[in-house]
């Protein structure tokens, strides 16, 4: 196996809960309360702009040129992925300036705070390997969902009256991360991982990297988690 099918084998109880996780589910069937996906794009916004800061980390702790120039890409890809949350934020109502404004929660600060702590402490690879739960997984989830796009009827799209990709509410979400862009960002980062543990690694340091993956996918369901509780109480 590959370092990354490694990684998620030792994790396996903590990769499903991320990857199966309610939220995702919910988004999958259509069901998401709409305030719970504006909650949830509101912090994938804070979210993604610490993921480019984390990209341009990995710039920076690179020792070769095709390293560099992988960052160089990644961060490009994030920004263009920010793109489709301004759209899809315009579309439901929020604009630019609100997402800005908007105060990073608790679970959004907590993921991205240790991403960034993993790639100053450590090595690229440590930062790599902190990064796959949310460059990769979000791909597995995309082709996990991507069925659920033939599977629904001629329903509206909340809060806009028109009907969403293949008439599911969140089709361009499900879309944007099943698609083939997305997707082969992910195989890069899959060799990436392997490039950067090429000649092997000792049984305590791939311990030590079973921990940051476990601890960083952990993390990702307490991200979903957050965006379901946000309507607790209200």
């Amino acid at each position: 196996m590959n370092l990354f099918e490694t990684l998620k084998d030792r994790c396996r109880p903590e990769w499903e809960a991320y990857t199966r996780h309610e939220f995702v589910e919910e988004l999958g069937s259509g069901t998401l309360p709409l305030e719970v996906f504006r909650d949830y794009l509101i912090q994938d916004f804070h979210f993604l702009v610490q993921f480019a800061r984390a990209n341009a980390l990995a710039a920076f702790k690179s020792r070769t040129l095709a390293d560099i120039t992988a960052a160089h890409q990644a961060t490009g890809a994030i920004l263009a992925e920010t793109e489709l949350h301004l759209r899809l934020t315009e579309r439901w109502g929020i604009p630019r300036a609100t997402l800005e404004a908007a105060a990073e929660k608790q679970a959004t600060v907590a993921y991205t705070r240790y991403v960034l702590d993993c790639g100053m402490v450590g090595d690229l690879l440590d930062l790599h390997v902190a990064l796959a739960p949310c460059t990769i997984g979000y791909a597995e989830i995309g082709a996990h969902l991507q069925p659920r796009l033939t599977e629904r009827g001629s329903t509206e799209e909340p809060g806009t009256g028109e009907r969403g990709r293949a008439g599911h509410p969140y089709g361009e979400w499900i879309a944007e991360y099943s698609g083939a862009e997305f997707t082969a960002a992910s195989r890069a980062a899959i060799a990436q991982l392997d490039v950067l543990s090429g000649g092997g690694l000792t049984d305590r340091r791939l311990d030590e990297l079973t921990e940051v993956f476990r601890t960083a996918t952990r993390l990702e369901a307490d991200f979903w988690q957050q965006a379901l509780d946000s309507t607790v109480g209200r």
